[in-house]
């Protein structure tokens, strides 16, 4: 396989990654950035790419929740050395039991001295427990970024980012958003005919930014249809373009203004001002990456009613422009 030659290459040494593992773990969030990390070297070559070591709490196979058999190299214990790149792998246990407390001190003592560090999706609770996120931006998966956020109040959750970076931490969305990770990691390092190589080489369609939403949670429709929460959320859909205060919101719910607001954000963790601009959010996103209307119309049907107001939403939540989004996401 050719080698690309990158110009900032010329100063670059290799790169000491450390992926925690440990029993149960989700083996994409493994194996998806360890694969973006070794088809790197392949273009780069090992003297300027990246040295993977798997560390666990004990060097023994550890059944991944999939059922596959991964083995660390390293121990907690054992993992003097100084690395440059230190990341906490996923499980689906870990929104809901506590990590194994010597993966926690490694995070805490030795991860968080590196000079990047992070996790790839639900790996964020770990972080958590360890103390990492307190006053950090960082996301998760979307159906454990409302535990992520319960259990870790002093960090600010993101609950529909593909991959985020506050400083030295990095975290990513669900699964497969660990290969974007990697790959965002690859482009700052290598530039991004390193990062395009590399995604062409694993035949991944295109690398996601992190302003691209990870799923479309506001557009899903609540369990429970016939609940006054459920009559909002059509009254919304079907009404972007009108003033959805928290007084016409509640008398759509049939509940007082004051009674209302506490129900849904309860059941929702928004308020319905956050959930009528995450719905206008969506509206305009799926209007930029399928259609050819000007800003200001996709602004207007979406309920955002100037171009600009838009704009500046969509900086604020996902960080990038709507000119920026469609550039970057259209599918025509």
């Amino acid at each position: 396989m050719a080698r690309i030659h990158a110009q900032q290459l010329d100063c670059w040494s290799m790169k000491a990654v450390a992926l925690a593992i440990f029993p149960e773990v989700q083996a994409l969030d493994v194996a998806g950035p360890l694969d973006v990390f070794a088809e790197t070297n392949a273009f780069v070559g090992t003297d300027r790419g990246y040295v993977l070591t798997l560390i666990g709490a004990e060097r023994q196979p550890y059944r991944a929740s999939n059922g596959m058999s991964i083995t660390p190299e390293m121990t907690f214990a054992d993992a003097e050395q100084a690395f440059d790149l230190a990341l906490v792998a996923g499980g689906p246990a870990l929104p809901t039991t506590p990590p194994d407390p010597r993966l926690v001190d490694w995070l805490g003592e030795r991860a968080s001295r590196c000079q990047q560090y992070g996790s790839i999706c639900t790996g964020a609770f770990a972080l958590g427990h360890a103390g990492l996120i307190d006053g950090k931006t960082v996301t998760t998966h979307w159906q454990n970024a409302p535990s992520l956020a319960r259990q870790f109040p002093k960090a600010k959750v993101e609950f529909d980012r593909i991959y985020l970076r506050d400083g030295p931490l990095l975290t990513s969305a669900g699964v497969t958003a660990g290969i974007d990770l990697a790959l965002a990691i690859v482009q700052d390092d290598h530039g991004p005919e390193v990062a395009l190589a590399v995604a062409k080489r694993l035949v991944v369609v295109a690398q996601r930014q992190g302003g691209q939403s990870q799923f479309s949670p506001y557009l899903v429709p609540p369990a429970e249809k016939d609940s006054p929460i459920a009559r909002v959320h059509t009254h919304v859909m079907a009404h972007l373009r009108e003033r959805n205060g928290v007084e016409v919101l509640a008398q759509v719910a049939g509940m007082s203004a004051r009674s209302f607001a506490r129900a849904f954000k309860r059941e929702t963790n928004v308020t319905p001002a956050e959930f009528v601009e995450s719905a206008r959010v969506d509206a305009a996103r799926n209007r930029l990456e399928g259609t050819d209307f000007a800003l200001k119309v996709v602004a207007h049907e979406s309920g955002f009613g100037s171009a600009e107001h838009m704009r500046v939403v969509f900086v604020k939540r996902l960080g990038i422009t709507p000119s920026q989004y469609r550039a970057s996401f259209r599918k025509v």
